[in-house]
């Protein structure tokens, strides 16, 4: 016998005193996700980042309940809050303005705090930029077996980014950041001066909106792509490909590896870089790289 859609979401365990934090669309109300629906119709309050924001989202969907504000201000008052409705058995859920909460939103305070405070916290996945630009990442994640590190927003302060920039030049690894259309033309122009022409970018703007682009260029071609844009206005994510001539060349791999993390229980990258750089001679800032992925991993 074939079950229906309301037999699906029945199916799903909706404890007591528990958190969820609950993915909402990062522009296209479409990709809100039956099973957020159900748990935010199910639910005894919402807390938000933004109550107004939010409001209007949730009755889109015909969801009216009591919501709490809950943003980098007053996280941490908030979210005594919520754990005072918990210790109630009610249940409550979180959700940021955009996206999955907790990723470059507001959320990892109240999660810790929820978590400590002996609740369960439950993930409602969907929505996420960053999922989205990895999924379109292609060839630009290809090196090092699609690993990737995630930088949120760049700094604003010019000496704090170009810091982050010369990271992600010397990275083995691809890189992803969030940027703001206020600081968008900055950051790329800084960007294709930190990085050799031939480095993979890939530059998403708007995602899942009406007006979303996605440009796949290389370092080389940021200026003119800049001085060519019909816009810059939105919300930005730039995917950066991993520095190729920073894998080591002169020894297997897989071995390399494998003594890199034997040397992490026992020494910095720093020390690591500096041992095998001269044990094999790779230059030391891929040595540098790679030990820092062992003590990531």
């Amino acid at each position: 016998m074939e079950m229906g859609l309301a037999d699906f979401l029945q199916q799903q365990d909706l404890p007591t005193s528990a958190l969820y934090v609950v993915a909402t669309p990062i522009g296209n109300l479409g990709d809100i996700t039956l099973r957020a629906l159900h748990v935010l119709n199910a639910v005894d309050g919402i807390a938000c980042e933004d109550t107004r924001h939010s409001a209007a989202l949730l009755r889109q969907f015909g969801i009216h309940k009591k919501c709490l504000a809950l943003h980098e201000h007053n996280e941490l008052t908030a979210t005594k809050k919520i754990i005072s409705y918990l210790r109630q058995s009610q249940r409550w859920a979180y959700i940021s303005d955009a996206g999955t909460p907790g990723i470059s939103d507001p959320g990892a305070k109240l999660v810790s705090a929820v978590q400590q405070a002996g609740f369960r916290v439950l993930p409602i996945p969907g929505a996420s930029a960053l999922a989205a630009m990895v999924s379109v990442g292609g060839g630009a994640l290809d090196h090092l077996q699609g690993r990737f590190q995630f930088m949120g927003f760049l700094p604003h302060k010019v000496k704090e980014r170009d810091s982050v920039l010369s990271e992600i030049n010397l990275s083995a690894q691809a890189t992803i950041f969030f940027e703001s259309p206020h600081q968008i033309k900055a950051s790329l122009l800084a960007l294709s001066a930190a990085l050799k022409p031939e480095r993979e970018i890939i530059i998403g703007r708007e995602l899942t909106k009406k007006f979303e682009s996605i440009a796949y260029l290389n370092a080389g071609a940021l200026a003119g792509w800049l001085d060519n844009a019909t816009s810059l206005k939105g919300e930005f994510i730039v995917l950066v490909a991993g520095d190729k001539s920073s894998e080591p060349r002169s020894v297997e791999a897989v071995e390399l590896n494998r003594w890199i993390q034997v040397l992490s229980e026992h020494l910095g990258s720093k020390e690591i870089a500096k041992v095998v750089a001269g044990a094999t001679g790779i230059p030391q800032k891929a040595a540098y790289q790679l030990a820092l992925l062992a003590k990531n991993a």
